[in-house]
């Protein structure tokens, strides 16, 4: 292993046997580990017989430590960086450190592996070529449904962490900004025993987790439909129709018989006639 390198090292998000062979080297060779929650990160440790010297790492004491860590990864040492789970820095402790280290040009490098976000989008069944993840909504109400509200046109798939005592507010939430007809998953307790993927609109998602408590207990990724741009609901038939009119008429005009021939909105029409223009 090269002296003075910080590497990042995501952790089992549920089941140890997801823990790579690549991570349990790294930790078991690096000078020092710092876990978020060292009592926490102990029974992974041990799992894998593991006995490198850990600190506490967390965001109470990240931002005073930084400085200390980076000298001594200049000194020569080399430290793992882990979280509770998953990848760290993802809603996780770490960026100051991160940063700190690229600032002062020591090597920085991140070893690939579990993620909730990734492996709840995954398994979704929603869109995944584009998706926006947007950490944990707020927790007062008001707060999160600006929070949604800033959100509601956003086309690409929206992906967030939330608390089990949360979930019903947060469900109920979405369905007063989104709709309730707007698809929803709730993925719960990913790679553990009793993993489960509540799939549906943002009602029945809402319903479901109501009538059963077991499904407001454990950690969760909720993930929301992204919104339908006003083109992609517009049948095909219809923009080609549009096209060709607009060769040969004013946009408005060309919009006005398209609207009326297929029972759509004209200045949603106009607009779209405008940028094929």
């Amino acid at each position: 292993m090269n002296p003075g390198i910080l590497y990042i090292v995501p952790t089992p998000i549920g089941n140890l046997a997801d823990m790579t062979q690549r991570a349990q080297q790294v930790l078991a060779e690096v000078s020092a580990i710092a876990a978020e929650d060292t009592r926490h990160s102990r029974v992974l440790l041990d799992h894998y017989g593991i006995q490198t010297p850990m600190f506490a790492l967390h965001e109470h004491n990240e931002r005073q430590k930084a400085a200390a860590l980076v000298k001594r990864l200049e000194g020569g040492d080399s430290i793992a960086l882990i979280s509770d789970a998953g990848t760290p820095l993802i809603s996780d402790p770490g960026f100051p450190l991160v940063r700190a280290c690229r600032a002062a040009g020591v090597q920085v490098v991140a070893l690939p592996g579990p993620s909730a976000v990734i492996t709840a989008l995954s398994a979704s069944g929603l869109p995944t070529d584009r998706f926006l993840y947007a950490g944990f909504l707020p927790a007062k109400q008001q707060a999160r449904l600006t929070a949604l509200t800033e959100l509601l046109d956003e086309p690409a798939t929206l992906v967030f962490y939330e608390a089990p005592r949360r979930i019903v507010d947060t469900l109920t939430a979405v369905v007063e900004v989104f709709g309730a007809e707007r698809d929803v998953v709730v993925a719960r307790e990913i790679t553990k025993q009793f993993e489960t993927y509540l799939v549906g609109t943002a009602s029945e998602v809402l319903a479901q987790v109501q009538a059963d408590p077991n499904q407001q207990r454990g950690e969760m990724v909720l993930i929301i439909a992204g919104a339908v741009r006003a083109a992609d609901a517009i049948p095909a038939p219809a923009l080609q129709l549009l096209a060709t009119l607009s060769k040969e008429l004013a946009p408005k005009k060309a919009a006005k018989i398209v609207a009326g021939h297929y029972g759509l909105r004209a200045n949603e029409l106009y607009r779209i006639g405008l940028e094929q223009a």
